[in-house]
């Protein structure tokens, strides 16, 4: 999609313009939709904005999406933005083009409610399908949709702290005015780097995709082996979120007890020498987040180490 440049922000990181977006629009009680599991930030920035979290659990059985009457349901006078992240983190599903347009149904009849879309996992998708975005499926709230991207994730360009939101002007001119006062602007080595990564040859991204797929493939077979854990297979992105549910009750060798994925992600920690995250920080528990943006050596040393502690329990 094409966009005048005057419907384009750039900021210090997709994560910074998620915030000015919150920043230039909640007013004290504004309600923001948050499907849970949800990237830990989000509530964060919308407390720190004034506004309210309004958290949406989802289930397995939704294949922990959003559903079109959940959203209608969770709606309401004071709802200013909706958050949709896809692909997922920590969950990697991804929103078909049909369930889209659905969710978009739904805020057609709201005129006063946005979408935030965080699309900084869309290069880096297991599926043959291509990412479809809300702006492009459905055009009819396109003026409500601010889609937020950046290099740090499909160009590993994390450090340069480059992203880029687009949306209405009248919103995105509200962003730049409050941007000029806190930060001037991003790095201007930053910006000449990413634009250099976003027009460049493309090669290197679909060869970290192939690379993705093949140990997300490996860590779901080896983690999924594991007794009392059961992963997620993931659209997308580069996490394995594992229920853990399995594992709650059981007693560890020096006899504490498993009563919450935290404690399970400490015991990892102290048996196994492997730091996972806890569900109940992304609002879904029990659960723990791996990233398999790593070897696949690391990741069979991981499941290994995991396996044993977990075979420890009683």
């Amino acid at each position: 999609m094409a966009y005048d440049q005057s419907w384009i922000t750039v900021g210090g990181g997709g994560k910074q313009v998620i915030y000015m977006a919150f920043s230039a629009t909640l007013d004290h009680g504004d309600e923001v939709v948050i499907p849970a599991p949800y990237w830990v930030s989000y509530p964060d920035m919308v407390l720190a904005n004034d506004g309210t979290p309004v958290i949406v659990e989802t289930s397995s059985e939704q294949r922990y999406k959003l559903t079109p009457e959940q959203l209608e349901a969770a709606i309401t006078e004071r709802t200013k933005w909706v958050i949709l992240n896809a692909p997922s983190n920590p969950s990697g599903v991804v929103y078909s083009r049909a369930e889209l347009e659905a969710l978009a149904a739904v805020i057609e009849r709201h005129p006063h409610v946005w979408v935030l879309t965080d699309e900084i996992y869309d290069e880096i998708l297991f599926a043959d399908e291509p990412f479809v975005s809300l702006a492009e499926s459905a055009p009819s709230i396109r003026d409500r949709v601010f889609s937020v991207n950046g290099v740090s994730k499909s160009y590993a360009m994390t450090g340069w702290r480059l992203g880029y939101g687009i949306g209405h002007p009248t919103l995105v001119g509200a962003i730049n005015k409050l941007q000029s006062q806190v930060s001037s602007c991003p790095s201007s080595i930053s910006q000449a780097a990413a634009a250099e990564a976003l027009t460049g040859d493309q090669g290197f991204v679909r060869e970290s995709v192939a690379a993705y797929r093949a140990r997300r493939d490996l860590a779901v077979e080896r983690f999924g082996a594991i007794d009392g854990l059961e992963p997620l297979v993931p659209d997308g992105a580069f996490y394995l979120y594992v229920d853990c549910a399995g594992l709650i009750g059981r007693t560890t060798p020096d006899g504490t007890v498993l009563e919450d994925d935290q404690q399970v992600t400490l015991h990892l920690l102290e048996a196994a020498g492997v730091a996972v995250i806890q569900g109940s920080a992304y609002g879904t528990a029990p659960f723990f987040r791996i990233s398999f943006a790593t070897s696949e050596e690391v990741i069979e040393r991981g499941a290994a180490a995991v396996d044993a502690a977990v075979r420890a329990l009683r």
